[in-house]
């Protein structure tokens, strides 16, 4: 195992991994105090290597890596990719490509929803990984040798994860859903993250287009705020403040200063100020150019219909031994209980086939579940 921390080490290292069909990356970052992640270390493992790369190193030029994960001769394998996809689209706008996830490719396999690092390689190997310096510091400088042993790990690791998961994929045919999975998570679009489009990332349900141009608004000035200051969206500005801003739309600072989510004298701040105008703006805008608000289901039976189907994805789930995340979530249920043709991943491609057109054919009545000693079956209904 070697520590890079020139960019010459750094260009022949990437040359070399350039040679090989596959190589298993990670990398390790904070951002806890920060919007932007701090890219502190980079692992990169070959079949015949392992290094680490010292991305805080005085004078070090990461473009021979960006280089390395453009390379579309050489498969990326990752495991949870969006975040560590996140930084190198940030730091150089390129998106590694291609890429394989072996958290994804898990799921598709029945390893369970979201399955750990550590539990994977466990559960594939039956090493149990070193979990001491998960949360270490590493942007401190100089590494130890027992946090470059951790970090290079979780690279060397992940050779034989992926091995064995490529090759259940292989035998089960199921190599396809995970590519489809992999155009999703090297899309530029899921990690263009426009201020604009910042309230689309609320869990906050907004039902007047008052409420939503609000919502916009003050998300929108949320998200500039915390990029141009580089520190956590939290640090301006809670979630659940957001929302009650959006609800109450206070367009004074007398108004603002009600709201109990805000800390006292905060309608008094610039970011008080700023928030006001933001509001303003929102009451200002032409309902009429707002995107659609999702009505509430009229569909009295909507959520037995919803029930059932939760029933049937965790029957699919079991039996073809997908974890039911990967298939279908409850909003996906929620949207086929209320509409045929609504526009969701459960009724599209080897999912439909695995489970949309059961989900439908249940919701029409032309399935049925029974249970039979202490087991669910789905009953044809003639």
């Amino acid at each position: 195992m070697d520590l890079i921390t020139t960019t010459a080490e750094l260009t022949s290292v990437c040359a070399r991994f350039a040679k090989y069909p596959v190589i298993t990356v990670d990398t390790e970052f904070l951002r806890e105090t920060t919007y932007y992640p701090l890219l502190c270390v980079i692992q990169l493992a070959s079949s015949d290597e392992a290094v680490a790369i010292d991305t805080l190193a005085t004078g070090i030029d990461l473009k021979p890596f960006f280089t390395l994960m453009s390379n579309e001769s050489v498969l990326k394998v990752f495991h949870a990719a969006r975040q560590d996809i996140e930084i190198i689209w940030h730091q150089a706008g390129i998106i590694p490509h291609p890429v394989f996830d072996t958290q994804v490719a898990a799921m598709v396999l029945g390893y369970g929803d979201s399955i750990a690092y550590d539990a994977l390689v466990e559960r594939v190997t039956g090493h149990r990984p070193d979990k001491t310096h998960r949360f270490t510091d590493w942007s401190r400088r100089p590494l130890t040798a027992e946090q470059l042993e951790y970090a290079v790990a979780d690279v060397t690791h992940l050779r034989d994860v992926f091995a064995a998961l490529d090759a259940d994929l292989k035998k089960r045919g199921r190599s396809d859903w995970v590519s489809e999975e992999m155009e999703v998570l090297t899309s530029p679009k899921t990690y263009d993250f426009h201020p604009e489009r910042a309230w689309e990332r609320l869990k906050t349900r907004v039902r007047k287009p008052k409420d939503l141009a609000i919502l916009m608004e003050v998300a929108a000035w949320r998200e500039q705020e915390a990029q141009s200051r580089n520190i956590p969206r939290s640090r301006v500005l809670k979630d659940d403040a957001v929302g009650d801003i959006a609800t109450h739309a206070p367009a004074s600072p007398e108004r603002l200063a009600t709201l109990r989510s805000l800390p006292k004298g905060f309608e008094k701040s610039q970011w008080g100020v700023a928030i006001v105008a933001a509001v303003q703006r929102g009451l200002a805008r032409d309902p009429h150019a707002l995107p659609k608000i999702e009505k509430p289901r009229n569909n009295s039976n909507g959520a037995a219909t919803v029930e059932l189907l939760k029933v049937l994805l965790r029957m699919t789930s079991e039996r073809h031994a997908v974890a039911s995340k990967v298939i279908a979530t409850v909003d996906d249920l929620e949207r086929i209980a209320a509409d045929d043709e609504a526009d969701v991943g459960a009724l599209h491609g080897w999912r439909r086939e695995l489970f949309g057109e059961t989900a439908l054919a249940l919701k029409h009545g032309r399935l049925a579940l029974a249970i039979e000693k202490g087991r669910v079956l789905l009953v044809e209904r003639t």
